[in-house]
């Protein structure tokens, strides 16, 4: 029986400064294919090749990526500055409608370090331009040295919210972390619940209230060593489980479980 598909949202590279791409890490690929138990595609986010609705008839459900490109703040209503970065408008244009029409028809999502911020932002929410600049908050971003296990090592812990679905999923009301990411939650959209923080109060895990499908997202990278992490883990295993049953036709996740 064929595993069911998980369209994984690419991000936009120049290969040599040249040559434009769409690419998504392999440890996406890893985790979707080996830990959630899926067939990983790898979706071309942009308008001009792909619609929102065939890929809601394509794929049973959707992995948010991270990238370096941020959330253009004109998708919450504020001007552009140098400290917003780089933007992928295409992304955006594929990114926030998906998470809107998954909520909206209960197809499961996880999304990751951007993919968190595009859930933000596609149910009314808004973004800081860069965390580090708040006062009282930690530097969140990736080092800028070191090999890739160091870079992504955990850094922080998360503190869960009581009887929320993180803590009931992992079983624990503080898990640690890895952290690469320079922006974050400003203000939660209508129907962002903030589900966990750091410890210096920046939110790191959410879900959708209401919503009758897997609706997580993380502010940090579980897709790295997603096996053997004991968080990444059972994360892609209940992203894996929700999109079986999407595909079953077994269409409410409950939080419970």
């Amino acid at each position: 029986m064929p595993r069911p598909i998980v369209g994984i949202i690419g991000n936009s590279y120049l290969v040599n400064g040249q040559y434009p791409t769409h690419a998504g890490g392999t440890m996406n690929s890893d985790a979707v294919a080996n830990v959630s138990d899926c067939l990983p595609l790898v979706i071309p986010a942009d308008p001009r090749f792909v619609s929102v609705a065939e890929l809601l008839e394509t794929c049973d459900g959707f992995l948010l990526t991270g990238g370096r490109p941020n959330v253009h703040p004109e998708e919450y209503g504020e001007d552009e500055t140098e400290a917003h970065g780089a933007f992928d408008r295409a992304r955006d244009a594929i990114a926030l409608p998906l998470v809107r029409a998954c909520v909206e028809r209960g197809q499961p999502f996880l999304g990751i370090c951007r993919g968190f911020q595009e859930v933000n932002v596609a149910l009314g929410g808004s973004l800081h331009p860069e965390i580090r600049d708040l006062p009282g908050r930690m530097n969140h971003r990736m080092p800028p040295d070191g090999t890739l296990e160091e870079k992504f090592a955990l850094r922080h812990a998360v503190t869960l919210t009581e009887g929320g679905p993180f803590h009931r999923l992992f079983g624990a009301r503080e898990v640690m972390t890895n952290t690469l990411h320079g922006q974050g939650i400003k203000r939660a959209g209508a129907r962002i619940r903030i589900d966990g923080h750091a410890p210096d109060g920046t939110p790191e895990a959410i879900y959708v209230e209401g919503a009758t499908g897997f609706s997580l997202a993380v502010q940090w990278h579980p897709e790295w060593d997603a096996a053997n992490d004991p968080v990444s883990r059972p994360l892609f295993e209940a992203f894996g489980e929700a999109v079986r049953d999407w595909a079953g036709g077994r269409r409410a996740w409950s939080r419970s479980a």
